[in-house]
């Protein structure tokens, strides 16, 4: 059986394929040959994840990542759709639990970065495995967000309060949408608020993140 996660993965190796190694996308200084680097570097080079979340660690991330980067195009989104050759996130449920997300948002970083995008219809799957890591991850991301924030899914699922402050700002949408919004990819998603204006406009542009 195939997870909502692989989908996504193949999908997202599809589009890298689409599009080219030199395509803009929403990673701020990454092409789509940097955004593919960073997952096969995050697959398949676990000695040099930690650089990822720790800033004294950082240059030998990124040395190892330009690396990567280098490789043929057709050799290195190989890599990607093939995902990590021993890992435990090659069985089903860790692959949903780990990597749903990361190739959800990964693939809307490059669709969303080139002109005249449209949201997806997402798969039912997806939509629940994205809904559950909403609910598991969202207060871990909002915790430093500068205003309350109530996540309000259109799509008929309970609403999250990823942060339980004042002044509240409810952002409504279709799950993907929200994950992409906690995700920092706010100008990209396609949202609504309500709540005062002037914390509507903080989280606007608000840094979101572990």
């Amino acid at each position: 059986m195939v997870t909502p996660a692989t989908a996504e993965r193949r999908r997202f190796a599809d589009e890298l394929i689409a599009i080219g190694p030199d395509a803009p996308t929403l990673c701020t200084g990454w092409s789509t040959r940097d955004l593919a680097a960073h997952v096969v570097l995050r697959d398949r080079r676990p000695d040099a994840m930690p650089g990822v979340l720790i800033s004294a660690l950082s240059g030998y991330t990124e040395k190892v990542q330009r690396r990567i980067a280098g490789r043929d195009w057709a050799d290195l989104v190989a890599d990607v759709r093939g995902g990590a050759p021993l890992s435990p996130t090659r069985f089903g449920p860790i692959d949903r639990l780990v990597n749903t997300t990361e190739f959800f948002v990964h693939l809307e970083d490059v669709r969303r970065a080139q002109p005249e995008w449209e949201p997806r219809e997402l798969p039912a799957d997806l939509v629940d495995d994205l809904d559950g890591a909403l609910r598991r991850s969202a207060k871990m991301f909002a915790r430093k967000a500068p205003a309350g924030i109530t996540l309000a899914p259109t799509d008929g699922r309970e609403p999250i309060v990823a942060k339980d402050a004042l002044p509240m700002v409810t952002v409504a949408g279709p799950v993907g949408e929200l994950v992409l919004w906690i995700f920092g990819r706010q100008a990209h998603a396609r949202v609504g608020y309500t709540g005062p204006d002037d914390a509507v406009e903080t989280l606007r542009t608000a840094s979101f993140g572990i």
